[in-house]
């Protein structure tokens, strides 16, 4: 398995760029119709494909940065594609649902990655003195610059560390009520229990990794019942 902090490699984009061809052609086809006043009136009509655009987006930008796409980069993407009718409107809340849904994916491939290789995803090792500093200035969760790197001196974040970290920063949200408030409160009990299944694989990895046979995929189902029979 990869580390983190890599572009993907060309298979893989090859692979994806018909992919991406499909969301921008989509994203034309609606420009026109959602500028000015239509783009609030239509909202609604476009945010679950706005969403799973985040998702996609961000989910790559971190297997090629481990850091966390930025609003204004994912506007700026979504108006290079929207192409001559206008940027389709990307609001907040697109955003920080989209991420809500892209734990999920990190959940997949990080139980992936410990079946496959035997442990969990994590960046390059960092490099000593200055260029160590200046390797841990762009190896940040970019989430919140004042939150502490969730990693000890000399070795490289890992994803756990780095959904719990962002697990932390998406608790701290406290949306009003309406929908966007329902959405963030269904979607914030789905990520705790995805930061929870990489965590008990992990320890199953860990401690009763040696008697897995090879190929093992953690099951959570089997966990559980293995919790309940040891009382």
């Amino acid at each position: 398995m990869r580390a983190l902090g890599q572009s993907v490699p060309p298979f893989v984009a090859k692979g994806n760029a018909q992919y991406w061809e499909i969301i921008e052609e989509r994203y034309k086809s609606i420009a026109a119709d959602v500028q000015g006043l239509n783009a609030y009136r239509y909202s609604s009509n476009i945010t679950g494909g706005n969403q799973e655009f985040m998702e996609a987006l961000s989910f790559q930008h971190y297997l090629e940065t481990q850091t966390l796409v930025s609003y204004e980069e994912s506007q700026s993407r979504i108006a290079t594609m929207s192409g001559e009718g206008g940027a389709v409107l990307l609001t907040p809340e697109d955003y920080i649902l989209g991420i809500f849904d892209m734990v999920g994916e990190l959940m997949r491939y990080s139980i992936t990655a410990m079946a496959t290789n035997g442990k969990l995803p994590a960046g390059k090792p960092k490099k000593t003195g200055r260029a160590k500093s200046e390797a841990d200035d762009g190896d940040k969760m970019d989430v919140d610059e004042q939150a502490p790197v969730p990693s000890r001196d000399g070795e490289p974040r890992n994803v756990l560390s780095d959904l719990r970290e962002l697990r932390l920063q998406l608790e701290m949200l406290e949306p009003w009520g309406g929908k966007f408030g329902a959405d963030v409160r269904k979607k914030a009990e789905v990520m705790r229990e995805c930061v929870d299944k990489v965590e008990k694989a992990l320890y199953g990895l860990t401690v009763r990794g040696s008697e897995r046979p090879k190929g093992w995929v953690p099951d959570m189902r089997e966990e559980r019942r293995a919790e309940v029979e040891s009382y």
